[in-house]
């Protein structure tokens, strides 16, 4: 894990209170551990302001305007008025969560198509949550018709999950859960999926990898990540550094050099 390498870390959440040292020396940490870009994710509102608040204060730093499915309820008329923001790469993350079910079905999936809407209307990446709703969040996505730059994050599915995404050209964007014990399927996933779709993630300061699993994540610990990948899927570690970030380049244009 080199810092000569470079890493992009596609979805964090460093305005989070518990991120370790906070998110300005999170951040530079990030920077110290070859982690050269991060994208900050909006989930509703008020992390969507705080996203574009931190991208506008570091170089190195993107936000997305998104509502998540938890606030769903919300209206995703909360969140549209920062589109217009500088430093936006994305729409999201939205998407589908029946474990959670803290918004209604409908209204989940009424909001998921909307942002759907958004992302093909600006030409903007989609990055997608979805939890226990595999073949709901596909039909929604079919019915609005998945845009050019779709991400899944956080990718939790088995290998005929990750088959269905990529036919749809879907990046599937791999965290610390991959290197979870229990974790075989997300596990084989990442063995099966075509290198020019995975994009590397920490979501921190959520699903720290192991050994650091209980602990706050944080961007600093993608390499931990792209490491266990690469060595999983038995490639150079600098070779799949580098082909993930060329990836992370090209499904958030807005990021690229």
């Amino acid at each position: 894990m080199s810092p000569t390498l470079e890493w992009i870390d596609t979805h964090c959440h460093v305005y989070e209170d518990n991120i370790p040292g906070g998110q300005v020396n999170a951040i530079a940490a990030a920077r110290d551990a070859g982690v050269s870009k991060m994208i900050v994710i909006g989930t509703d509102a008020e992390t969507t302001q705080q996203a574009i608040a931190i991208a506008a204060q570091h170089e190195n730093v993107w936000a997305t305007v998104g509502l998540h499915p938890h606030d769903a309820k919300n209206g995703v008329d909360t969140v549209t008025p920062f589109l217009g923001s500088k430093k936006i790469v994305g729409i999201g993350e939205c998407g589908l969560d029946y474990y959670y079910d803290h918004s209604d079905r409908t209204v989940q999936r009424e909001v998921f198509a909307a942002q759907i809407q958004l992302a093909n209307q600006l030409d903007l990446p989609l990055v997608i949550h979805t939890r226990n709703a595999w073949q709901d969040t596909f039909d929604v996505l079919d019915a609005e018709g998945v845009p050019a730059r779709t991400i899944f994050h956080c990718f939790t599915g088995d290998e005929a999950e990750a088959r269905s995404c990529v036919e749809r050209g879907a990046y599937l964007s791999f965290s610390g859960i991959v290197t979870f014990k229990s974790a075989d399927d997300v596990r084989r996933a990442a063995q099966w999926c075509p290198i020019d779709h995975v994009l590397l993630e920490t979501d921190a300061p959520f699903l720290a990898p192991i050994p650091h699993r209980g602990k706050p994540n944080q961007p600093a610990l993608v390499p931990i990540v792209g490491t266990f990948i690469a060595d999983l899927r038995g490639e150079p570690v600098a070779q799949f550094a580098q082909h993930t970030t060329q990836n992370a380049n090209l499904a958030f244009p807005g990021i690229a050099p």
